[in-house]
């Protein structure tokens, strides 16, 4: 073996030793119930072959399962194996892996805060939209679940949302909450991935509860104008002030009125009305700013990394789920190797290129 190809088996070991206690951890805070024996191959080790299959940028299901079984060898020792899964055990799992990676996202977002590298004082938090493979489905052909005669390869999972930035994409989405604060490295803290329909007042609200303890402001779009999320990060049960802003312009569907100067009729209305003052205060348009110059570029970073841009890898929403996620929570790991070796956060990419 060459210098640098055992060069490369050594970083991409690494990678796997640090992945590997997250994702058990991870099992823990999910464990499977019901009935039925356990299955043969814990739920943390075919994270972690599916995080490293990812990492590798094989992009069908197929080609990450080749590549693995080749350096199946390796892997094996590394994570306790005695026999290596099946193609179809592969297959199946995958599409189911996604529960696990949510909650290990989250495990590694404390890591990251804990070792340092990046402030979670202020965060963002934002949903991108991703093409889907195959055709595009008519609303109403989809309406009546019917597929065109001729129109082969359909994802039917897949369906339309509109964006400002994207326009009307047929495809899935994801959305992350991100490190924002001055200074701080732009990293994901929490993340989650569903089809492009998803409504960011369904997706973020179970995402409120794990916001960072030293969170005092959160930034969103106009998509996140949402009375109840304003509540839950800026009022306790007992009503009281939790310290914490919600910084968000008003969306004008919502109902209650933004632009009205009538005297508010209820709490909620005069707690809304403050939340759309400090918004439009000249502190809180500049804590706002943070918010277009770390989404965006995140977006743009992994889509680069993993070749996003044009579609996602896979048809069905669990596998694209999975492989979102995966590719979350690498990135992540990228980031922790590449402090723990002393290298910049431009080099992600000679990691991916190289490992």
């Amino acid at each position: 073996m060459s210098r640098r190809r055992a060069r490369e088996g050594t970083r991409a070991s690494t990678l796997v030793w640090m992945a590997l206690p997250v994702c058990r951890a991870a099992q823990r805070q999910c464990p499977r119930t019901g009935p039925g024996k356990p299955p043969d191959y814990p739920d943390w080790q075919m994270a972690v072959l599916i995080m490293v299959a990812v990492l590798k940028k094989r992009k069908s299901k197929n080609a990450q399962y080749r590549w693995l079984y080749e350096h199946r060898h390796c892997l094996q020792p590394i994570l306790g194996m005695k026999e290596f899964p099946s193609r179809s055990t592969y297959f199946d799992r995958y599409r189911r892996a996604y529960h696990l990676y949510e909650v290990a996202i989250r495990l590694q977002g404390q890591k990251l805060l804990q070792e340092g590298l990046a402030d979670a004082r202020t965060v963002a938090v934002d949903k991108s939209l991703l093409t889907a493979r195959g055709p595009k489905w008519h609303k109403t052909d989809r309406r009546r679940n019917r597929i065109p005669k001729g129109l082969r390869g359909v994802d039917r999972d897949s369906s339309w949302a509109y964006s400002e930035h994207h326009g009307w994409v047929q495809g899935y989405g994801f959305e992350v909450v991100l490190t924002a604060a001055k200074g701080s490295a732009v990293v994901p803290l929490l993340a989650s991935a569903d089809t492009a329909s998803v409504s960011e007042h369904v997706s973020f609200g179970d995402k409120i509860t794990y916001l960072p303890e030293e969170t005092e402001a959160v930034l969103g779009d106009t998509g996140y104008d949402n009375n109840a999320y304003g509540e839950a990060m800026e009022y306790d049960a007992e009503g009281r002030r939790t310290g914490r802003r919600f910084l968000c312009p008003p969306n004008p569907r919502n109902r209650l009125s933004s632009s009205s100067k009538a005297k508010p009729k209820s709490v909620e209305q005069r707690h809304r009305q403050n939340r759309l003052a400090y918004y439009r205060s000249s502190h809180g348009q500049a804590l706002y700013t943070r918010r277009s110059q770390t989404v965006e570029p995140f977006h743009e970073w992994l889509k680069n990394l993993f070749d996003l841009g044009e579609r996602v890898w896979h048809r069905g929403l669990g596998n694209n789920r999975t492989q979102l996620l995966a590719a979350i929570f690498g990135y992540q790991l990228w980031f922790r190797y590449n402090h723990r070796y002393g290298r910049n956060n431009g080099q992600l990419q000679w990691i991916l290129d190289t490992l």
